[in-house]
């Protein structure tokens, strides 16, 4: 890793000055962010985080004094060309033509990994991570939290993969439930079978939507109580109807996934975990967890001093379970099947206390793996409307940003004749689409704009993909040369360096990604290469410079796009996956 060499380096002499081991250091080195102003060192160390780690009595210096002090301890040497003193930092020049030598060749050399094999990831272990997201609702709206949690739990999917750890992607679907009788009955009144097999979601939420109308029926809610009952006595037929419902619905997602690069190793659901849900509730009454209240249903006490201020309800009045029993099965069930050391769960904020009384229950019932559990939750979208009006379903969303952009091509000059202009538009706006969700904190609610999220100039998708396809072309074009036949002392310019710190990086962005699993460090990075890169193509063009100079360009734009092997750094821009980390 080029910039783990400069930081080795860099620890190294310091390790010999503070007497401190240098793998002690090696965090407290970071690369230093591209500034306009361009005269920036290319690593800082923090005097603050070495204090953390050295004796106290130093506490009470200047940050600032011990700074200039260590600065004046240090020496150049061929690595390092330049030392000088910060705000409470010690900062580092490299020499420039083996900055540019080290990141060109190390980029070009690891390819789709570069940045993974940092030594910032050396302490980090391998895991398995079961990852649960998406989770649509069979016969309900299909809405927007439900795109959110997809495109998140992809993105955590594809980042965990990339730094080399074991992924099980499931879908958890509500398949289950008093709503499946409300469906059963609206079927057989509603329903239609060629409708069913040819556009179920659809037509199952149109059913869902009328017999919900007719429910204020008394005669309506017991039929619907009945089909649900011999639902759960599993009757044949009635649980025929409701195969089918699921068996098509599954059919009708896997085809709207695959547009969106997203595929899950299991389809699960609350139907699988309905007798194991009375299991566990047999668990939670002989361990003297499960208490009954004056109406008959099953709570759990986590308050703390066991009053009864905080309960958690298990069990309806009748026995049977309910969301939180099902969800506290199938943990139980993930872990005896896969083993994982990580459990994720990415849904909208809203659920926040179901996942923590979810984690608490676990806990009390003696499951320490309870604290591997996480909730990454995501807030709300407004304003995601279509031409139509409001959105229901995915595809909906999918179809709109695709003709939203068909249109922007076709009504702009400059876009170049392509052989699929449809295939086209839609990678492009699911990048669009996604690249807006992913610039912003994932807890934050954010209101949403066709027009900001497709403009093909600013912080967009659009401009990414623009940005890919221009090195793309570039690289095309003017061969692709090896980086041992480059002269690194023509790409000297201040453009050029420019461009080569903000490589250095990579490897610190990826891990910050990695530890809150937050997507807008990845995109703020990838959003800042892609502008360095605009300013490039002006300041420093291939076409019409001298020989070894347009080499040295045109090998420059293999390497942001990462490489031999299309790397990391673009990696599923150009494929439906569009996460900034590709699949």
């Amino acid at each position: 890793m080029a910039a783990g060499s400069f930081r080795r380096s860099i620890a190294s002499q310091l390790s010999k000055v503070l007497d401190l081991p240098p793998e002690n250091l090696i965090k407290s080195i970071s690369a230093v962010p591209v500034s306009k102003k361009r005269h920036v060192a290319d690593f800082q160390l923090s005097i603050a985080s070495v204090i953390e780690n050295s004796s106290s009595d130093c506490l009470a210096q200047d940050l600032q004094l011990q700074a200039q002090q260590l600065a004046e301890r240090l020496k150049c040497d061929s690595v390092v060309s330049e030392i000088s003193a910060g705000p409470g930092t010690v900062n580092f020049t490299i020499n420039r033509e083996l900055l540019a030598k080290t990141v060109l060749q190390q980029v070009w050399k690891d390819g789709s990994e570069y940045g993974v094999k940092s030594e910032l990831f050396s302490t980090v272990p391998r895991q398995k991570a079961v990852i649960e997201f998406s989770s649509p609702n069979i016969a309900k709206k299909f809405h927007i939290g439900h795109l959110r949690s997809t495109i998140v739990g992809n993105f955590i999917a594809n980042l965990k993969v990339a730094l080399g750890h074991e992924v099980v992607r499931i879908n958890y679907l509500g398949d289950w439930g008093m709503q499946f009788g409300l469906l059963g009955v609206g079927f057989q009144s509603f329903g239609s079978k060629e409708k069913l097999k040819s556009s179920p979601l659809q037509h199952l939420f149109e059913v869902y939507v009328q017999i919900n109308k007719a429910a204020e029926d008394e005669n309506i809610k017991k039929l619907a109580k009945d089909f649900f009952r011999k639902l759960e006595d599993h009757d044949e037929q009635t649980l025929s109807i409701w195969k089918q419902f699921r068996d098509l619905s599954i059919e009708e997602y896997i085809r709207i996934y695959k547009r969106l690069g997203v595929h899950f190793d299991e389809y699960s659901g609350e139907s699988f975990y309905q007798e194991k849900a009375q299991e566990v509730l047999k668990m939670l009454e002989d361990k003297g967890l499960l208490q009954k209240t004056i109406k008959g249903t099953g709570v759990v006490d986590l308050s703390e001093k066991k009053d009864l201020s905080t309960v958690s309800t298990v069990m309806r009045s009748d026995g049977t379970s309910l969301y939180i029993t099902r969800d506290l099965a199938a943990a139980i069930d993930r872990m005896n099947k896969h083993s994982w050391d990580t459990m994720i769960y990415v849904t909208d904020k809203s659920q926040s206390n179901h996942f923590q009384h979810l984690f608490q229950i676990l806990k009390l019932m003696g499951y320490d793996w309870a604290e591997r559990c996480q909730h990454v939750s995501f807030g709300l979208v407004q304003g995601m409307k279509t031409r139509r009006g409001e959105v229901i379903f995915l595809e909906d969303v999918l179809n709109e940003v695709r003709s939203r952009m068909l249109q922007n091509m076709t009504s702009t000059k400059t876009t170049k004749e392509i052989q699929d202009p449809v295939e086209t538009a839609e990678k492009v706006g699911l990048a669009a689409l996604i690249i807006q969700d992913f610039r912003g904190l994932l807890s934050s609610d954010y209101q949403f704009s066709w027009d900001r999220a497709l403009q093909s100039r600013g912080d967009t998708g659009v401009f990414l993909q623009y940005t890919h396809a221009r090195l793309h072309s570039l690289e095309q074009m003017h061969g692709n040369a090896e980086l041992t036949d480059v002269n690194v002392a023509c790409l000297q310019e201040p453009d050029a360096i420019s461009l080569l710190q903000h490589l250095l990086r990579y490897d610190e962005v990826l891990y910050r990604s990695s530890q809150d699993l937050q997507p807008k460090h990845i995109v703020s990075y990838l959003l800042t290469l892609s502008h360095l890169a605009a300013v490039a193509h002006k300041t420093l063009p291939v076409k019409g410079s001298a020989p070894d100079v347009a080499q040295v360009g045109h090998s420059g734009a293999g390497v942001l796009e990462g490489g031999p092997e299309g790397g990391s750094i673009h990696q599923g821009f150009a494929s439906p996956a569009v996460s900034p980390l590709g699949e």
